[in-house]
This record gives structure tokens, sequence and C-alpha cells, in this order.
């Protein structure tokens, strides 16, 4: 065949990559107390950067999960069949501690370790971590029970990923999931009507009913909601019982969703499947909201993961594509959009990092993170999380018609990234939870302006901010009008976190860039209105894609 053409200007595979070559990450994880976890974060990130891996994530995600109900002779057999790759991302995952180990750990910073893992290892595939974060949180939840947590706990934190269904006291690891929402009620979990009866064995009840939404069915456990005779309650459900037969738990279809497409999420119904209550009787809210405290913590981890992998595409797009006769990388008006798409980052980065810190000391006992924990994860996770979307927009285009383009793999972080504003309560959720910790639990709003204080006198815009929302909450009407004015209180609160954070411990010039932007009033609102006088060259830098050493 005649050649018609040269390849030129086309930008090289972004591969052979460390991905944990993030120095926010890092920086992070040496100060909130686990810098001997580096090694391993560094392993991960290379695998992660790797070719091998990021064709697992892939085609995992290209290859969705496939419903089984029935076998080919009629029986009820309710399977979900996964792409190889998916198992292999699991047991990635399994191995490097994402999952429950960080509650069998005794080391300080295990939670911290557990999380720079997880924002290296987001970043091959979003979708298969869903499960393994609901492991991760159904440990504390379990503990409500302590003769539950006695017999499955040294099994969601073993190393060990063991498929399949079979006895879960027979396996060499177990998965969990969460069952909470019901098509009539969403987050509204009061009003859910699934049934739990008592059966006459002691702590054993029979539950009927259908749920709309359950990620991962295909785990080993479940951790749901019913409605028991003294209320609704809590209860943890295996899919196989321990003789050896089938739960009656039925996997009515699985949803056919914009993003998250290598994860299975499905429609069950209880038809009179066994559970074993978790806690007590009519405080099942209270039960599993330990659970969705630690699941909210994964949803702005996974956003700021998502943050930083665009944000590396698109500097390595920029820095090897040239247009008008330069590198897009060098020309002011794209160094501005890539230096706030930085910014973004490395706050949502330190932010939930720091929230990780806090996991990690309240675990231990420290009371004054626990309420910081409380009140600044709602906060986070409602502004990290919408933030999100707008930045894989912003990356995506970048990349200007090859980003819309599968190949590039923009398309893919654009469709997840919308998700964790969602999982875990919405925005308005989120928002609304602020505000009940606000009026309940005084002392963690406290916690909050203790953390903020810390940098008073470091940056004049920062100041001006906190004293602006100080007056704000003052001044603060009636109920209604509060509520109102929820998402705006919310923003507020999430950006005085962030930004003290930044001038505490970030760069100089991030820090300065996000009080310049975030927190005086001037600041645009689109990414790439970045003020002048701002070290843009050393944000960027920040962002470009690190490799490991020769």
């Amino acid at each position: 065949m005649q050649n018609t053409h040269e390849v030129t200007n086309q930008v090289p595979p972004l591969t052979g990559h460390d991905v944990s070559a993030d120095p926010a990450l890092l920086e992070a994880l040496r100060r909130e107390g686990a810098g001997w976890a580096e090694s391993e974060v560094r392993e991960l990130g290379v695998k992660a950067g790797g070719h091998e891996a990021q064709e697992w994530g892939r085609l995992a995600e290209r290859h969705s999960p496939v419903l089984h109900t029935h076998d080919r002779y009629g029986h009820r057999i309710d399977e979900v069949e996964f792409h190889p790759y998916w198992h292999e991302l699991m047991t990635v995952a399994v191995e490097h501690g994402l999952h429950g180990a960080p509650w069998a750990d005794g080391r300080p910073g295990a939670h911290v370790a557990r999380a720079a893992k997880t924002f290296v290892w987001a970043q091959v595939d979003a979708g298969h971590l869903c499960p393994v974060s609901m492991t991760y949180a159904a440990v504390p939840a379990l503990r409500a029970e302590p003769e539950l947590a006695a017999v499955y706990e040294p099994l969601l934190t073993s190393p060990s990923y063991d498929f399949g269904l079979r006895v879960p006291t027979g396996k060499r690891g177990l998965i969990a999931g969460m069952s909470m929402t019901e098509k009539q009620g969403g987050s509204d979990v009061r009003a859910n009507t699934t049934r739990a009866v008592p059966t006459g064995e002691a702590g054993e009840y029979a539950l009927t009913g259908h749920k709309w939404f359950t990620s991962a069915p295909m785990s080993d456990v479940f951790l749901t909601l019913a409605q028991a005779p003294g209320g609704l309650s809590c209860f943890l459900l295996p899919r196989v019982l321990p003789d050896g037969s089938r739960n009656a738990i039925r996997l009515q279809r699985l949803k056919d969703k914009l993003g998250n497409r290598s994860n299975a999420s499905g429609e069950i119904e209880y038809a009179g499947a066994l559970g074993r209550l978790v806690g007590e009787e009519g405080r099942g809210v209270a039960t599993i909201i330990r659970m969705v405290n630690m699941t909210r913590l994964d949803c702005a981890l996974s956003s700021a993961s998502g943050m930083r992998l665009g944000l590396v595409h698109a500097v390595h797009h920029a820095t090897h594509r040239r247009a008008f006769g330069a590198r897009l990388i060098d020309q002011p008006l794209m160094t501005n959009v890539l230096a706030d798409l930085a910014v973004e980052a490395e706050a949502a980065t330190i932010a939930a990092m720091r929230l990780a810190g806090a996991v990690d000391r309240a675990a231990a006992g420290d009371a004054g993170e626990d309420q910081l924990r409380r009140l600044a994860l709602a906060v986070t996770k409602y502004w990290v999380c919408k933030r999100a979307p707008a930045h894989a927009a912003e990356a995506l285009e970048c990349l200007g018609g090859n980003g819309f383009v599968e190949d590039s793999g923009l398309p893919r972080l654009y469709r997840e990234a919308p998700l964790p504003s969602i999982w875990e309560g919405s925005g308005n959720v989120a928002a609304l939870d602020v505000l009940r910790a606000m009026a309940r639990q005084p002392v963690a709003v406290e916690a909050f302006f203790a953390e903020v204080d810390l940098a008073a006198g470091a940056d004049r815009r920062l100041d001006a901010a906190v004293a602006r929302l100080r007056k704000e909450l003052a001044e603060l009407g009636d109920p209604e009008a509060l509520q109102f004015r929820a998402r705006r209180l919310v923003e507020r609160l999430a950006l005085l976190f962030q930004g003290s954070l930044l001038v505490r411990y970030g760069h100089p010039a991030v820090a300065d860039a996000f009080c310049a932007s975030r927190l005086d009033a001037d600041g645009g609102l689109a990414f790439g209105t970045l003020p002048t006088g701002l070290d843009t060259a050393a944000i960027v830098e920040r962002g470009a894609p690190g490799y490991p050493a020769a």
C-alpha cells in the first residue's frame, strides 16, 4: 500500500510511569504518620502505571459483568460472571490491604497507608474498589455485635481474595457488601419496607423485601437494613448458609450504569433470606452509619484520585503536543488551565489524606480527631465529589477531540466522576448531614474551627474568609432559611478546610494560587481563571507524571 502520510505531533502513550510519584500524596503520607508504607505505595504505584494493570482496568470496564439467574438446567443460581481481569484487580487490592486490613494492623498510620494505596490503585480502575471499600467499612459496623465480629473480622481483614460462593467461614478471605436503599425511599432508608421476622433461633431473622441498588451482589456477606418488630434494624446476611445451601437472595437484574461499569450493581430480593441481627433492634441506622462514615472517606479519596489521573493525562498531553508553533504547555492560557487543575487536585488530596489521619487517631482514642472527622468528612465528601465532574471535563478538553475518544481513557474518567457524589448520600444529603452535625454536635464545630485556626495569621485571604464565615454563622436565621443555604455554607467550610491545610503544609505556590482563586472574592468560576502573579510553572510541574528510577 502506498504511504499517504506520516504520523507526527502525536502524544506517546502514558504508560510505564509511577502513579504514586505525586508530591502531595507522598508528603501527606509521611506527615500523617505512615511514612513506613512508602515503599509499598511506590511498588503499587509502579504497578498501577504499567501496561499490564492498565489493560486489566480497561478490559474489565469494557466487558461489563453478566448476570446468570439460572443454569442450563433451570436451577436458580444467581451468579455474576466477571471478566478475568476483574479478579486480577481484586487480588492486588486485597493483597495490598486496601480492604479491611487496617483494622487488624496495629501500626500507627495504618488507615493513612491504606488511603494512599487506594488513591494510587483507583487510577487503574475505580469500579472494583466499590466492594473493596465496603469490606473496609463493614468492620466498624460489625463490631456492634462482638460475637459476629469475632467470627467474621479475621476473614474480612485477611490478605486473601477468595472468590466463589461457599460457606463464608470456610473461605480464606471475605468480601462484604452493603444493601440499604429501596425504590420508594432511596436515601430515606426509614421508608424501607423490607421485613425481618425472628425465626426463633437466637439473633436470627428471615428477611423479605426488595432492594433497589446493591453494588457488588456477589459479595460473601451483606450488611442490610430491614424493619424488625422493634423498628429499622441492621442485619448480616451471608450468600451461602452454614449448611452449604444458598441463602434466599435473588438477583433480579444488573443496573445499566453511566460509569463504574466493571462493577456489578443490581436489584435483589430477599425471599425469606436468613440473617443475623447486628446491634439492637431499632438502631439500624446508628449501626450502619459506622459503615457509611468509612465509605464516605473512600468517596473523597476516589474523587481526589480521579482528579490526579485527569491532571496527569492533561499535563502529559500538553507536554508533547504542539499547536500554533509552540508546545501547549508553554502557552500561557493552557498553563493557567493546567495549574488550576493541579491546585484543585492537590486541595482534594491534602484534605482526603488529612481525614484518613483523623480516622487513625480517632481509632486510637483521640476524641478531638473523631469530632473533626465527623464534620470535616461530610464537608469534604460533599465538595470534593462535587468538583470531580467539572475537573474531569476540563482535563478531557485539554486533549481536544482526542480526549473525547475512548482510546484516550478520559471518557471513562468522565463517566465515573459523578458517582462518588451520589454514593453514600448525594449532595443534598451530605449538606443536610453537615447541618445536623453542627446542630447536634457543637463540639464538632469547635474541632473543625480549631483545625482551621492552626493556619491563622499565615495568609490574609484565608484569615478574611474565616472571619466572613464566622460572621455568617453567627447571623444564621430560621432552620428553613438555613437549609436553603446549606450548599453554600458547606462549600465555604470545605474551602476553608482545604485552604488551611494548604497554607500549613502545601507547596507555597499551590497555597498562594488556592487562596487567590478560591478565597478571594474576585476569583473566576471556570478552570483556567487564575489571576496573574502566581508561580504556575512550579504548580504544573507537580502535576507531571513521574517515572521510576532506571
